[in-house]
């Protein structure tokens, strides 16, 4: 991409920046040498945190439950192919010979930059049909589905601030799981709620179904955050007998069963998904066009609706009025998607599988956005913190144990402490609680 003297300028400051943050915190640890400690950088932030390794002694592929690994918001990676009728910027490309990186491409994060990206992100909806489109002279792919390549890192130069489900797979592939074989990956475009994901079902049930006709064995469903309630939605819709035949459990992962107030903050102005180096301001341009967004408001299941959320100068914002909400922050569309996704799981049914509810708690999350006295909706907001694991509040992720009366089906639950909502992805004590479920006959 050919930019202007000034503007690569300012791109070289910023890629090096990055390439500090990213890498050299990371190779400290292994400078050091810290022993029985190793260095992971999580979509929740770019620092490093560290947690004791594991390392189990392989097993025979016939103590193994093969594995289903499903992703949260911003947990898939998406390729893009571009030929654009115009550009946000004229330094922007406009044609593209084949598919590149569109999440996550840290390169494409820089000032100004970073524009090209956020329009080539974002979706289009019509509300005649319903559905969302991609940006005009986009054609947005998911790739990697059925492999944990792309559920593994986010970025396909696996950079560790790019690491998702990476420490969980490494440890069950030293337990004896083979990568697109006993252990898989299913990728979804993260954007899109379940009601436009017919294509991801159709290619997840084919690819379950499969599993089980190669192996003989019952899979093991574990999703993560947004994860949790596609996943949900999947199993609400396939019959109790291809249930008992091919799904041994569910283990949901920091599941967001009934939204979080962080979407609210999102739509208003911005949530930048943990990766500092993104504006949040930038990001909100294609926030507030995700029906995913829409799917993870908080729900009158979980917040009453007289328990304001959200204030401003002009409305006091709870569960009972979206719709002025919406209104508040210009986008009509928002509301519409709103109303689109809003039932999908809304009277969170019982999976009808056996499910084991893990989440961590004791983190501070946001509870309560008070926009009264900034420049609203572009300021970021006072924020009241509550319970939860620093994204999803607790009450949302503890809704899994309504199902403990409503099925036949057993329902485990655990919390862990000071986990935060991505660590829990490579916390030693859950990742030891899932190697316990998968190896149980």
């Amino acid at each position: 991409m050919w930019l202007p003297t000034n503007l690569k300028l300012n791109c070289i400051i910023s890629t090096l920046l990055i390439y500090l943050i990213v890498y050299c915190d990371c190779r400290t640890a292994n400078n050091l040498k810290i022993e029985k400690t190793e260095t992971n950088i999580g979509l929740n932030g770019l620092w490093p945190s560290r947690r004791p390794s594991i390392h189990y002694m392989p097993l025979s592929s016939a103590a193994l439950s093969p594995m289903v690994l499903i992703p949260g918001d911003g947990g898939s990676q998406l390729e893009a192919k571009i030929d654009k009728p115009d550009v946000v910027h004229y330094f922007c490309q406009k044609k593209s010979p084949d598919y590149f990186s569109l999440w996550l491409n840290l390169a494409d994060l820089v000032p100004f930059v970073v524009d090209c990206w956020v329009d080539n992100m974002r979706l289009v909806y019509d509300n005649v049909t319903r559905k969302t489109s991609n940006s005009p002279g986009v054609d947005i792919r998911v790739p990697g589905f059925g492999n944990t390549t792309s559920v593994e890192y986010v970025d396909p130069s696996q950079v560790s601030v790019s690491g998702y489900y990476n420490q969980l797979v490494k440890v069950m592939v030293e337990m004896g799981y083979s990568r697109g074989n006993t252990i898989l990956g299913a990728p979804y475009d993260f954007r899109k709620a379940p009601n436009e994901m017919e294509d991801f079902y159709n290619q997840f049930k084919t690819m379950i179904e499969s599993s089980y006709t190669k192996l003989g064995k019952k899979l093991v469903l574990v999703c993560h955050s947004m994860g949790c309630p596609i996943t949900l939605y999947f199993l609400n819709n396939q019959k109790q007998d291809w249930k008992d035949r091919h799904i041994r459990c569910l283990i949901s992962l920091a599941g967001a069963w009934g939204g979080a107030v962080k979407s609210l903050k999102a739509f208003t102005s911005g949530d930048n998904l943990g990766v500092i180096v993104l504006p949040a301001l930038k990001v909100r341009k294609d926030e507030q066009t995700f029906p995913s967004l829409a799917y993870l408001m908080p729900t009158d299941k979980f917040w009453p609706h007289d328990e304001v959320i959200m204030s401003t100068t002009e409305l006091n914002v709870t569960t009972s009025n979206y719709k002025e909400f919406f209104d508040l922050v210009q986008n009509t569309d928002g509301y519409e998607m709103w109303r689109d996704v809003r039932n999908l799981t809304y009277e969170l049914k019982p999976p009808g599988v056996e499910v084991h509810c893990l989440h961590g708690t004791g983190i501070d999350t946001m509870e309560y956005l008070d926009y009264r006295n900034v420049k609203f909706p572009d300021h970021q907001p006072k924020i009241t913190f509550g319970p939860g694991d620093g994204t999803v509040n607790e009450r949302s992720l503890k809704g899994c144990l309504r199902w403990q009366t409503q099925q036949t089906q057993p329902v485990f639950y655990k919390n862990f402490t000071k986990v935060d909502h991505m660590s829990i992805l490579a916390d030693p004590l859950v990742i030891a609680y899932i190697r316990t479920v998968v190896t149980a006959e």
